[in-house]
């Protein structure tokens, strides 16, 4: 098998959200149709690349171990009920590995915060999912922007997310995924803090070495996304062109939500 060297590999990770037939407006854009699903983990397979899992990536960097041939991620955030029902036999089918990152006060059950934006897992089908193999990864309590939270909120999110999957599934979670994408130094430094061994950002671009095992990237998969486009997200080809659009905005809204911060800051000084 060609090993790629892990100091000049880009890595796809693929960021998707629900697997669903009939997804509400709340999630219809962040989400894929069951069929869409199958045929892009086909294009994976067809085109002889290799899943492997959040951890296994970050411990290859870290450790200076090659990659297998042609990697990619596939992660899933917030923790949809369609993971198990329709994402859960593909992956099986393919012998995939996957990264679920769950939002726990979303997930139904005895920690639910009624925040959830759709149908979500229930812990039964979690531990469905870690008995496949899949890795489940933390991401956060009730899904807030972490880096607006003050310093003692912001570890709560982080800390009883990671007790509750602990406590759940008998293993702690390695892997966490900032909610929305957000995160700043402060809280890429309280993620690591809490015990965390990596977490993925958003920034549409291919994952790499450089970047840290605290903001490694991930591209986008959308309802919109096509087969042709599929193709060139885990190809990593035209990534820039592609995303153009969400860059620009995301840097718009950088520089608000930084703003906001500093006038909460401002603000918590005053009183």
């Amino acid at each position: 098998m060609t090993e790629a060297h892990p100091a000049d590999a880009r890595v796809p990770v693929l960021m998707y959200h629900a697997v669903a037939t009939e997804p509400n407006d709340a999630t219809r854009v962040l989400s894929v149709s069951p069929e869409a699903f199958a045929e892009q983990m086909a294009v994976i397979a067809d085109r002889g690349h290799t899943p492997i899992g959040t951890a296994d990536l970050a411990a290859a960097w870290r450790s200076g171990r090659p990659l297998p041939k042609r990697p990619v991620l596939i992660t899933f955030d917030d923790g949809y009920e369609g993971v198990h029902g329709h994402a859960l036999p593909v992956l099986a089918k393919h012998g995939f590995a996957a990264t679920v990152f769950v939002s726990t006060g979303w997930l139904r059950g005895p920690y639910d915060t009624g925040g959830a934006l759709d149908t979500m897992l229930d812990w039964d089908q979690v531990r469905d999912l870690a008995e496949a193999g899949v890795e489940i990864g933390g991401h956060s309590h009730t899904h807030p922007q972490l880096d607006q939270l003050g310093d003692a909120r912001l570890r709560f999110e982080l800390i009883h997310c990671k007790e509750i999957i602990a406590d759940q599934l008998g293993t702690v979670p390695a892997s966490f995924a900032y909610p929305y994408g957000y995160s700043d130094r402060r809280v890429r430094e309280a993620v690591r803090e809490t015990g965390y061994a990596q977490a993925l950002a958003v920034g549409n671009g291919l994952a790499h070495r450089r970047q840290g095992p605290y903001a490694l990237r991930r591209v986008t998969v959308r309802r919109s996304t096509g087969l042709d486009e599929f193709e060139r997200l885990v190809e990593g080809r035209a990534i820039g062109r592609t995303f153009a659009r969400d860059r620009v905005l995301t840097k718009g809204y950088a520089v608000v939500r930084r703003a906001r911060r500093l006038r909460g800051r401002l603000l918590g000084a005053g009183t």
